[in-house]
């Protein structure tokens, strides 16, 4: 059976502090691993970091994120970079940093997620009169994450929720490119066709024909897609790559699917693949 490409959510955030530079490289040196993904934004100075959160004070499973509080982009990098990710001994890193410790045998997946602001339009197809203005607010943190990523010579593709982010990618450059969908399909059919974009990252539960359209997830919809994005994709020349997976059971599921990649937070989902106990 197809087994579509491993990608390292958060560098395998389900066995090793997120978005940190330990997380990647172990993830990146698992044979299984075709792309590591981490989350962009900037310090106060401007310098792209790699962190989730809008905030600091955030929690997974009940554990602080970080040992600080207050807006990501408001604290100076120095801070940033002294602070310890889930209790660990690693910190904050630097998109420069992570990206020299990160062999180039890997792919990265580098989500544009935020560029310092709570005005975000996430998920939103923009309309025609509102897409310059969108553009221009992400253009000086875009390129200053192009700069950082010039030398990496492993494969690269970026994503966002955001059409403004996408627009300022393909402003100043040709790189792969992704819109991560959330609760809209077609706005992100949309994105994709309007931005000549070489893939496409649906949720979890958006693929049509699989059990896993009906649960919950995130509080997105649960009804069976109207569309099938995989096929869509498929005849457009785009790849599927589905967020984000945490059992082999999702795997298979995706994989008879005929999706071209999962983003996971466990390593060795593929094992399960297609042996049939799925199902």
């Amino acid at each position: 059976m197809h087994s579509p490409a491993l990608i390292a959510h958060r560098g395998y955030a389900g066995v090793a502090p997120e978005n940190t530079i330990a997380a990647a490289v172990a993830a990146a040196e698992r044979d299984a691993t075709a792309m590591v993904e981490i989350d962009v934004q900037p310090a106060a100075c401007g310098t792209p970091v790699v962190f989730h959160d809008e905030r600091l004070e955030g929690t997974r499973d009940g554990r602080p994120v970080t040992d600080a509080a207050g807006l990501l982009w408001e604290t100076p990098l120095e801070r940033l970079t002294s602070l310890s990710v889930l209790g660990s001994e690693a910190s904050i890193p630097t998109l420069s940093a992570l990206l020299e410790a990160v062999p180039e045998t890997v792919g990265l997946n580098v989500e544009l997620k935020n560029p310092g602001t709570t005005d975000l339009r996430v998920g939103d197809s923009l309309p025609a009169d509102e897409r310059a203005e969108r553009r221009e607010l992400w253009q000086p943190f875009v390129e200053r994450v192009l700069e950082d990523c010039e030398d990496f010579g492993g494969e690269l593709l970026f994503s966002s929720f955001c059409e403004g982010a996408l627009a300022a990618l393909r402003e100043v450059a040709d790189d792969a490119a992704a819109p991560l969908v959330w609760d809209d399909l077609e706005a992100g059919v949309e994105i994709a066709r309007r931005y000549d974009c070489e893939a496409i990252h649906p949720p979890r539960n958006a693929i049509a024909g699989t059990a896993l359209a009906s649960e919950p997830y995130y509080g997105l919809p649960t009804s069976e897609p109207e569309l099938d994005v995989v096929e869509l994709a498929h005849d457009e020349g785009r790849a599927v790559n589905v967020w984000t997976v945490d059992s082999w059971l999702q795997f298979d599921e995706l994989a008879a699917a005929g999706v071209d990649g999962v983003v996971a937070d466990y390593p060795g989902l593929e094992a399960g693949a297609g042996t049939g106990l799925a199902r």
